[in-house]
């Protein structure tokens, strides 16, 4: 349907909500019959959106759940396909305690491909839409907000929409004209959003902005037509790969903008500034490109939407490395991330739900993976912590510790106490706190590692007057030790001796200097991808990611670690063979 003709009934329908009145969002769920529903949903239509968006503070996903894409194969949707991705199937319990964690909203992403039949119909498996339902109002019934949308749908087969226009727009019409049904008279505390991360392998001509557009436009028109609560329930628009590129935040406030709703949400994703949230060109650490990064984007986002009345969620946040260890960022760093990028979106009204696909919340266990991590989230709702410019303190085996001085980002918090397990600690002979800066002594760090035991001797706390406690590591440690490997580009480690250090990052280079390996605009490498320690194994393994783009002949590497140590390595590459020695 063409724009101008929907203008005209979003002028009427205005026209409508103007007359109704508000209704506040409770979170309950509550069973109803048509006309009850529809009238609950018009008195609800005037509320301010942006208090319905600020209900949701804080959000989470359940995410790679709902997104077998066909991979776990069971005709019964509770059951193998929930396992594809490594997760356990989804319990009311597990629901519950999300909520009791805190959460206000939780977003279901959920993929429709492999559940739905052939054309033209596209009928998705009543089971599947049954188990979704299940979910959605057990997050009910906890008493979050909920997101629903179409997930993986779109680069499994949306994005193919420049080669095959027809069919995938019929396809997303009938998946959204069945979920629409289905929920329609649900509460409206349950939101439906367009599309997860849209994008166009082949925008041809139309261009990948024309095609978004027209999927939304679809998209908004079934949603309002289907009736119940869907003719006011919030709709989550995103820009084009959900990012927040001026051109794609402008474009999507002009569709915005052309549609007159009060009940849209605009969505955007963040996942830290890139070469910082993989640790790639030796962003190691949290510094002042990733933090401007981060006030840019979010700036643009509250200047464009959030000032004028539309809010934002960052439907998904978190850093890019999870998706290959969440060691791949050191926990410091990653911490100082968490704690300044909560603080920042709230500061600009900005909705933020974690993303996690379990490596954050345990879903068999119901515990946190990191605690320390979760501690420090969780503090930073509500306000600010203090984080330290480190939290390891490295004493060298065989030398005599000297004071360790380390600048604490204190954000107006006073130091209550340092301790060790149940000691607390003592001002002055074991340390100073000075114009936030704390100094710890030689003599407490002589102690704490006199056990000559490589790796963590102490765990320090810092405890102040509100937030996350801070906590030091406090490592013995001497140069760490390469020996010769030989291997295959698809299998080779090197054997490491740590000495209780900690890989930072490793450079790679030809004999000639030019970089070496993929990404080779910058000599660091991609952590993880590309490499990666076994502190268990005692080894560094050099993955088949990195020979891919590998020349052969000789290679010359660069390992930085934490404690300030480097050391070099020469590797030797013929096809598929590799040598290395130190």
């Amino acid at each position: 349907m063409k724009i101008s003709i929907r203008r005209k009934r979003f002028v009427r329908v205005t026209a409508i909500l103007v007359l109704i009145l508000s209704l506040s969002a409770t979170g309950a769920y509550a069973e109803s019959n048509g006309t009850q529903t529809g009238s609950a949903s018009k008195a609800a239509a005037k509320q301010n959106i942006a208090d319905y968006a600020a209900a949701m503070q804080p959000g989470w996903n359940l995410g790679n759940t709902f997104d077998a894409v066909g991979l776990g194969g069971s005709a019964d949707p509770s059951a193998e396909d929930e396992t594809a991705w490594g997760n356990p199937n989804v319990t009311e319990e597990l629901i519950q305690h999300i909520a009791a964690e805190g959460f206000k909203s939780i977003r279901i992403p959920v993929t429709w491909e492999h559940k739905m039949g052939p054309a033209p119909d596209y009928s998705i498996q009543p089971a599947y839409m049954e188990r979704v339902e299940e979910v959605v109002d057990w997050s009910l019934d906890a008493g979050l907000y909920v997101m629903l949308n179409l997930h993986h749908d779109s680069w499994r087969w949306i994005n193919g929409m420049g080669d095959n226009r027809a069919d995938v727009v019929n396809r997303y019409n009938a998946a959204w004209t069945q979920i629409a049904e289905r929920f329609k008279d649900h509460p409206r505390e349950l939101m439906l959003e367009s599309i997860n991360e849209p994008q166009f392998s082949s925008p041809g001509a139309s261009g990948e902005q024309e095609m978004l557009d027209a999927l939304n436009a679809s998209f908004y028109d079934i949603v309002r037509n289907s009736g119940g609560n869907n003719d006011t329930r919030p709709l989550v628009l995103p820009t084009m790969h959900t990012s927040s590129d001026q051109e794609h935040v402008d474009a999507l406030y002009d569709f915005i903008a052309d549609l007159d709703d009060p009940n849209l949400i605009a969505t955007v994703h963040f996942y830290g500034f890139w070469p910082f949230s993989v640790n790639i060109a030796g962003y190691t650490t949290f510094e002042e490109d990733s933090k401007n990064h981060l006030i840019e984007q979010f700036d643009r986002v509250h200047d464009k939407y959030t000032a004028e009345g539309i809010p934002v969620v960052i439907g998904e946040f978190g850093l890019l490395g999870f998706d290959q260890h969440t060691g791949t960022v050191q926990q410091g760093e990653k911490l100082k991330f968490f704690e300044y990028m909560i603080h920042y979106a709230q500061t600009k009204d900005l909705i933020h739900m974690l993303w996690d696909n379990g490596q954050h919340y345990n879903r068999r266990t119901m515990e946190w993976n990191d605690p320390q991590l979760a501690a420090m989230m969780k503090a930073s709702w509500d306000g600010r912590s203090v984080t330290g410019e480190t939290d390891m303190i490295f004493v060298r085996e065989g030398s005599e510790p000297t004071r360790v001085r380390i600048p604490m980002n204190v954000h107006g918090q006073t130091l209550i106490d340092l301790s060790i397990g149940d000691r607390v600690l003592i001002a002055g002979p074991e340390y100073t706190y000075y114009k936030n800066r704390l100094t710890f002594q030689p003599g407490l760090l002589q102690e704490l590692t006199a056990d000559g035991d490589y790796g963590v001797n102490a765990e320090i706390t810092a405890r102040f007057s509100s937030g996350a406690d801070w906590t030091f590591q406090v490592v013995l440690f001497d140069a760490p030790e390469l020996s010769a490997a030989s291997g295959t580009t698809e299998a080779f480690a090197i054997p490491a001796v740590f000495n209780g250090d900690q890989l930072a990052t490793m450079e790679a280079k030809y004999e000639d200097g030019s970089n070496a390996g993929p990404q080779n605009w910058t000599s660091f490498k991609e952590f993880s991808y590309t490499f990666e320690p076994d502190y268990e194994e005692g080894e560094i393994v050099l993955k088949p990611n990195f020979f891919k783009e590998t020349n052969d002949g000789t290679v010359h590497l660069t390992f930085h670690f934490w404690s300030g140590e480097t050391l070099e390595y020469t590797l030797i590459k013929a096809g598929a063979q590799v040598t290395g020695t130190p």
